[in-house]
């Protein structure tokens, strides 16, 4: 079963930077595409940030883009965001997220797996 879990949520100031991570088990990542999706209250989840298998193609959020760099480490099996120059849109749960079948692209499918979500508050 595969399972993901995020971390590296918290409070933090506009302008200020936080990593999450997003480790998984029960599956080896090489194959796979990641990606980041948030929610914030009221608001539809949308997406933030993926990267394919190879981790050659990123895509991005055109709000984030410039600030917020995913990354993968298939050996740890783990997948990064990094968020930078935070601002107090950005606040939301974040939640880690990978298709059900290798190769295939990010798409947020509630087939897919999802990891439980990380908060992340942005005070300005």
């Amino acid at each position: 079963q595969v399972q993901l879990l995020e971390s590296g949520g918290g409070l933090v100031q506009a302008g200020g930077s936080l990593r999450l991570s997003c480790a998984a088990s029960g599956r080896t990542l090489s194959s796979y595409a990641m990606g980041w999706f948030r929610q914030a209250p009221g608001k539809e989840r949308e997406f933030v940030a993926s990267i394919i298998w190879s981790g050659d193609i990123k895509y991005y959020l055109d709000s984030v883009k410039g600030r917020f760099t995913i990354s993968r480490d298939n050996a740890k099996n783990t997948v990064y965001l990094q968020m930078n120059s935070l601002k107090p849109e950005d606040a939301a749960v974040y939640y880690c997220n990978t298709p059900r079948f290798p190769y295939n692209p990010v798409r947020g499918e509630a087939s897919d797996y999802w990891g439980q979500g990380t908060q992340v508050t942005v005070s300005s």
